[in-house]
């Protein structure tokens, strides 16, 4: 049996938002890949998140009922190998969040499947492939699993819209492992909130971004400043961080954090391939750099070929 497997993911009771990620880049592929879409939950509750997870296209939820209360990699291992088993999905999509990046490397390693973590993108092209970040997240790679009749990916969070929950009507099929309760090997202890040493850039409404163009360090200042004036969040690319000018907490992009503002002002900015992947889900995005040709302009909705300095000038003069 063919077709595309999502793992769904809960957390204290309730599912995470990431779980109706992964099944909109499922249902993106379905018609190329030719297959159903199921989605697995392994979960103390699964049967009661299973309607849920029955978005419209979803061929059939499979309910895996856990002896814990909390996420347990090998568990959910254990649960997923039997379902594998059975099921036979050419494409299994997981998150790469914390939770899978516990079991998803060694169910792929113990299956023998293909495997990639950090995808940012996903294709179907006579098989699934994957493209991820390469040499420290400087070019992205295009991976493809000839030989595989099973394939496993992590997909970045942030990056897929997500499919609307379902309301009913889903096939729900409950799914027995035998020896879960024996698989578990740790003790899950308490839940504690990290606590934050700079703003979430992810959590922000509006982003003023600035990159390269700022040229100096002693002018980050002037841009915090006016990001402040205009009730935004200041954000950078990666060679400010890799200069040791902002603490990685800023910087958006493939190798920073995954951003989905109601506005994106970038000031100064590029836009290399990785920058793009970490902002291209804004609502608006705005664009100023000195070159017509630089490729943030591909992905803007609105553009000014105009120096930084310049319209930070104009911008501060407005808002006094």
């Amino acid at each position: 049996m063919a077709g595309i497997l999502a793992i769904a993911e809960a957390r204290q009771g309730a599912l995470r938002e990431v779980s109706f990620e992964l099944i909109g880049a499922a249902l993106a592929l379905k018609s190329d890949s030719g297959g159903p879409v199921k989605v697995a939950i392994v979960d103390a509750d699964a049967a009661e998140h299973a309607t849920a997870l029955g978005a419209d296209g979803v061929d059939e939820v499979l309910a895996v009922r856990s002896p814990l209360r909390d996420f347990e990699a090998h568990v959910e291992q254990r649960a997923l190998e039997a379902v594998i088993e059975q099921e036979r999905p050419e494409l299994v999509i997981a998150a790469h969040s914390i939770d899978a990046l516990g079991f998803a490397p060694a169910l792929a390693a113990a299956g023998g499947f293909g495997f990639a973590s950090d995808v940012v993108t996903l294709r179907w092209d006579d098989g699934p492939v994957a493209t991820r970040g390469a040499y420290a997240d400087k070019l992205l790679a295009e991976c493809d699993f000839p030989g595989k009749k099973t394939t496993v990916v992590l997909l970045r969070v942030g990056l897929v819209a997500p499919a609307p929950a379902g309301s009913g009507g889903v096939t729900v099929r409950q799914v027995e492992v035998e020896g879960l309760a024996d698989a578990a090997r740790t003790e899950h202890l308490d839940y504690r909130e990290v606590q934050e040493t700079d703003v979430d850039i992810t959590k922000a409404d509006f982003l003023l971004s600035i990159g390269r163009g700022v040229e100096d360090k002693d002018n980050l200042e002037r841009f915090e400043e006016l990001a402040e004036k205009l009730g935004a969040t200041l954000s950078v690319s990666r060679p400010l961080v890799d200069a040791g000018w902002m603490p990685s907490a800023r910087q958006v992009g493939q190798s920073g954090k995954t951003v989905k503002p109601r506005v994106y002002l970038a000031m100064g900015i590029s836009g290399a391939v990785q920058h793009l992947a970490g902002m291209r889900g804004a609502e608006t995005i705005i664009a100023v750099n000195t070159d017509p040709e630089a490729p943030i302009f591909s992905v803007a909705h609105y553009g000014a070929v105009k120096d930084m300095f310049e319209l930070a000038d104009e911008l501060e003069q407005a808002l006094s």
